[in-house]
Formats: C-alpha cells, sequence, structure tokens
C-alpha cells in the first residue's frame, strides 16, 4: 500500500509542470506580420484582424460561424421582422473610459453605412437600439456582426503623427496605441468586458513580402505570419506550423452591368469564357474549390446545379461578332490575384474581348473586377445577404428554404454581373510559442484567447 501512495505521489509530482505549461500565461509581446494595411479603412475587404480586436458589435460570429451575443446580450423581432430591438450589455466602458450608451451605438451604425443601412431607422430608447424598416430584416442580427457595424469612437484630434485617424477607441480586448512606419501597436485593455487578454501587447508589421515573413518567423522575428493559399504546400513542405481556416473566401469577378457590358449577352459571353479549372489548379494550386455558386455547396446542397464548364464556343455564339470597346479589369490583393487577372484577360481574349489589366492608375469605376468576399455564417440566408451586400446589392433576402435561396441565386446570378470562381481558405503559420490559437469562420486569428508559453 506504502508503494503505491508513493508511486502515486511521484506521478503526480512529474505531472504538475506539464499541467501548468498547459495554463495560458499572462503577458508578453505577439509579433504578427502581413503584407497588405496594419490599419485598413473602414469597409476595406482585406480588414479584419486589428479591427476586430479593438472594436465589437452587437453580435459577432463564433469560430464555427454561428451567431453569438456581444455589446448586446438579447433581441427580438416583432411585426415580422419589421421592427428589431437589441438590449444593450450594461457595464461596458470604451477604452478612454466613457460607457457605451445606445446613443453612442446609434451614431455609430448611422455613420458607418448611411443610406446604405440593412434598416430604414435606428433609434436609442433608453439602454436598446430599436431598428425600424420598410421591408423585412429576417437576418438583421447576422448582419450587425459584420465588419461594417463595429462600434468606435474617434481620438480626440491629435499633433502626434503616429495618432490613427478615423474611430480608433472601441471596447474591444486591445486598443490601438500608435501607427507608425507601418507598425500598429494594440495593447491589452485590462478593464474589457469580456475579461483581460493574455498577450500584453500586440504589434502588428504591414507591407511585409510573404517570402520575408516566413524567415522572420523561422528565426524567431514573427510569431504569426501569413500563408496564401497558393503556398499552403510549400509552407507544409518547410514544415512551418499552419493553421488554414474551411473554405472560407469566395473569388468571383465583378462585371458592369452598363456602359460596354450593358448587354447582358456579352456578360454571359465572358461567365462561359472564363477557365475556373486552370485558375484552381495552375494560380491557387489546387487548394482551392471551383464554384459557379455564391454558396458553397456545405451551406445548401444544390451548387452542384450551377455549371462550372467552360464553353468558348457558346461565347463566342452569345457575342454574335459584337466587338465592345477596350475594358479594364481589376484586382485587390497580391501576386496571386494579379496572377489570376492576367489569366482571366487570356481567357477572355480567346473569347474575343479586348481586355487589360489595370494599373496603379486604375479607373475607378473598372468593366471587370477581380474580388474576394468573406463567407462568415453558417446560416445560408443570412450568408448570401451579406455576400449580396458585399457587391452592393441591398436586397432582403427573404428566401429561407433551400429551393427558395437557389431560385433567388439562379435569378441574381443569371444577370451575370457576379461570376463565382472558387471558394479559398486562409492559413497562417504560427511560432511554437503560441498556444491555444483558433481562426474565425472566415479566417480571421482570433487573438483574443490566444496566449504566449511562459519563459522556462
Amino acid at each position: 500500500m506504502l508503494a503505491r501512495i508513493a508511486i502515486s505521489c511521484l506521478l503526480l509530482s512529474l505531472a504538475l509542470p506539464v499541467s501548468a505549461r498547459t495554463r495560458p500565461h499572462y503577458g508578453g509581446t505577439l509579433r504578427v506580420e502581413i503584407d497588405g494595411e496594419p490599419w485598413p479603412q473602414v469597409g476595406a475587404k482585406s480588414g479584419g484582424l486589428a479591427r476586430r480586436l479593438v472594436f465589437d458589435g452587437l453580435t459577432r460570429m463564433d469560430a464555427d460561424g454561428a451567431l453569438q451575443p456581444a455589446l448586446a446580450l438579447r433581441w427580438a423581432s416583432e411585426n415580422n421582422d419589421h421592427r428589431w430591438q437589441f438590449w444593450l450589455r450594461p457595464g461596458v466602458h470604451f477604452h478612454d473610459g466613457s460607457v457605451l450608451t445606445a446613443s453612442i451605438v446609434e451614431a455609430a451604425l448611422t455613420g458607418s453605412c448611411g443610406a446604405a443601412c440593412p434598416w430604414t431607422d435606428v433609434h436609442a430608447v433608453g439602454t436598446t437600439l430599436v431598428f425600424t424598416s420598410d421591408s423585412p430584416m429576417p437576418n438583421l442580427p447576422a448582419l450587425l456582426a459584420g465588419d461594417d457595424f463595429l462600434i468606435g469612437i474617434a481620438a480626440p484630434v491629435s499633433s502626434d503623427p503616429n495618432s490613427i485617424t478615423g474611430p480608433s477607441i472601441g471596447t474591444g480586448p486591445f486598443q490601438a496605441a500608435g501607427l507608425s512606419n507601418g507598425i500598429l501597436t494594440l495593447v491589452a485593455n485590462g478593464a474589457c468586458w469580456q475579461g483581460r487578454p493574455f498577450f500584453d501587447k500586440i504589434e502588428i508589421h504591414g507591407y511585409v513580402p510573404v517570402r520575408d515573413q516566413w524567415l522572420d518567423l523561422s528565426v524567431g522575428r514573427a510569431d504569426l505570419v501569413e500563408v496564401p493559399p497558393e503556398q499552403l504546400r510549400q509552407a507544409q513542405q518547410q514544415r512551418l506550423a499552419v493553421i488554414s481556416s474551411r473554405p472560407a473566401q469566395l473569388l468571383a469577378l465583378a462585371v458592369a452591368d452598363s456602359g460596354a457590358l450593358g448587354n447582358p449577352n456579352l456578360r454571359a459571353a465572358i461567365a462561359l469564357a472564363v477557365d475556373r479549372g486552370a485558375l484552381s489548379n495552375v494560380i491557387f494550386q489546387k487548394q482551392g474549390e471551383i464554384t459557379a455558386s455564391l454558396l458553397p455547396s456545405e451551406l445548401t446542397g444544390y451548387a452542384f446545379l450551377f455549371s462550372t464548364d467552360r464553353d468558348l464556343n457558346k461565347a463566342h455564339e452569345l457575342r454574335g461578332g459584337l466587338a465592345p470597346p477596350p475594358l479594364t479589369l481589376t484586382a485587390e490583393g497580391g501576386a496571386a490575384m494579379q496572377l489570376a487577372a492576367q489569366r482571366i484577360v487570356l481567357n477572355l481574349r480567346e473569347a474575343g474581348f479586348n481586355v487589360q489589366v489595370a494599373g496603379n492608375s486604375a479607373p475607378q469605376h473598372a468593366d471587370l473586377a477581380l474580388v474576394r468576399l468573406s463567407l462568415r455564417s453558417n446560416q445560408p440566408q443570412a450568408a448570401l445577404e451579406s455576400l449580396l451586400r458585399g457587391v452592393g446589392v441591398a436586397n432582403p433576402v427573404l428566401e429561407s428554404t433551400p429551393a427558395g435561396l437557389y431560385k433567388l441565386e439562379r435569378e441574381f446570378l443569371d444577370t451575370h454581373t457576379l461570376i463565382p470562381l472558387l471558394y479559398l481558405p486562409r492559413a497562417w503559420a504560427v511560432s511554437s510559442r503560441v498556444r491555444d490559437l483558433r481562426l474565425s469562420s472566415d479566417g480571421v486569428p482570433l487573438l483574443d484567447g490566444a496566449s504566449l508559453e511562459a519563459a522556462p
């Protein structure tokens, strides 16, 4: 018996250091490197990382794309979704110590979208927000989880060249401390309503090429770096510790429906001329899922009904000998997006279109634009409305059944003003000292729940 007790005590003593190492550790500075802007402007499609750490919305999406409370504790609808009421979480303060009120939220939301808001009116009523609309708003709680509706206030005007312009004071787990030479510094908000984050500080270094990011990670100068989908295999071959999302970004070609492409047959010809297989296999190294539908099959089950086949003969037939004037194509993002744009240009030239990729002096309103749209919600109805709003279609999605959603998608896609191409994942490489890192449903790192391993 004494021997068993001694052995048990020995095993327990050996296990204690292991369990201590697994507990989250407060402190340290996390260094993140990206190739884009560290503090993107409101509405930027490539934003999300820094702003979601500084600001909160009334609602939020968790890592699985399910809707959760945030600054609003609960909500309810009336009058067949024409009226929604949201009850604010009590005791929430901004980083400057001011109290979150319904009036501040009303002003922030009104300023975020102006005339393009998914509601007609929003009013503060006591500690609640009341949204009303001439049309039903069945998806409003999910829409309010989007980056466009994060709640922030502007800092006092400062002569400091490192100060951030626009709203920069939020209620989130980190507060913006400065932006200098492409480096955004965020410090922990010890009074955050969600609890203090584990990191003391996060530094987001912008405009760093991916090759330099990987080098910095390998020598310990970075903790979290980007892995573009087309370089996922290369990262794995280099034995980087990679964390990847499900396919969560829709690569699509936006097509103008006026001017040179006002003829619907020309837009239909463009849709048939694009070779999705080449984009997937050559440019994105088979890391994307080819699609001709807006929503992925895992959400609806009907994506296979939209043909992804290229038909160059039919494209020529639809063009019918028409020779539209030279067209311009723009592409947001890095090298792979530019290569994809060049590949699409070759496809369209084979169909008889004269297309050029616009350079840095791109026209404000191009004929064609290669864009990426984020899929955050796991609810098809809300996800579809969010995607459509991302390309300027503000009509509410009232259909909820697969048949109704398919009909709505078909009617919209038959206009050929948006041509879905691929669904792509987002991926990041992480240093060995980062613990408990997860990705949001659209592939953005959830840094408020991660920590650094304690120094030995």
